[in-house]
């Protein structure tokens, strides 16, 4: 099926950024496949745009914006090189990851994950947490997320595996006391840090741990994500604090 037919006005086209464009040219990769020996080349689809049914003083910045999507799904791994000289001249074929992509909703949810960074991850949580939500394992993404912050809070007081949860990140955190309370800080954010930890657990460690909790959507697994990997690196400076002490 042809770009033309799936969005057949040319300034709804141009308007797409090239990851909402790259639903459609998936469209287009699964016809080719079906009409062809599995394998394709991309700049092939644009032989014919003279003689699609768009404005032709637009046929240039067309062309930019289809070859802007087919980047996209190639640099995402949707699609990938042919094996052996095709693949050199530009050849593609659909990735096995393409083929679990079965609808709209699937494609937002692999686009979503696709677009965050693992450099954004502390490195101690990077590889497992990535690789859920790339995986779309929202809720598996968020207990390894989660379960480092508390491995990370449990050696760096000093505690032992019977320590966990709330009680230890209040514990850890105690603004009068905490073994790993950053004691220059005005009693006031010594109390919020405390709170920051445990409400974490609380809100999120805890319901997983405790019923069966499904995150479907790729937006909120990123953010406790972000946010465990945020106070894993405050545990990282009480660790630095303590290191330097005299």
């Amino acid at each position: 099926m042809p770009i033309y037919q799936l969005l057949p006005d040319a300034e709804i086209l141009l308007g797409l950024p090239p990851e909402e464009l790259g639903w459609y040219l998936l469209q287009v990769a699964r016809t080719e496949r079906a009409q062809g020996v599995g394998h394709f080349h991309p700049g092939n689809s644009l032989l014919a745009l003279p003689n699609w049914p768009y404005p032709q003083h637009l046929h240039q910045q067309i062309e930019l914006a289809l070859n802007e999507g087919w980047n996209w799904l190639q640099r995402t791994g949707l699609l990938v090189p042919q094996p052996g000289p095709n693949g050199v001249n530009g050849f593609v074929l659909l990735s096995r990851r393409s083929a679990e992509i079965g609808d709209e909703t699937g494609f937002r949810a692999f686009r979503s994950a696709a677009e965050f960074p693992k450099s954004l991850l502390h490195p101690s949580i990077a590889d497992p947490v990535w690789l859920s939500l790339m995986r779309r394992d929202y809720g598996v993404a968020t207990f390894h997320a989660l379960r480092a912050v508390e491995i990370a809070v449990r050696e760096a007081a000093g505690y032992t595996a019977n320590e966990y949860g709330v009680v230890m990140m209040r514990s850890a955190f105690n603004p009068n006391n905490g073994p790993l309370t950053d004691m220059t800080l005005h009693m006031q954010e010594r109390e919020g840090m405390a709170a920051l930890f445990a409400g974490c657990f609380g809100a999120y460690k805890n319901s997983q741990s405790h019923r069966d909790v499904e995150i479907t959507d790729p937006g909120p697994a990123q953010e406790i994500a972000m946010l465990a990997s945020h106070l894993v690196r405050i545990v990282d400076a009480a660790r630095a604090r303590a290191a330097a002490a005299p």
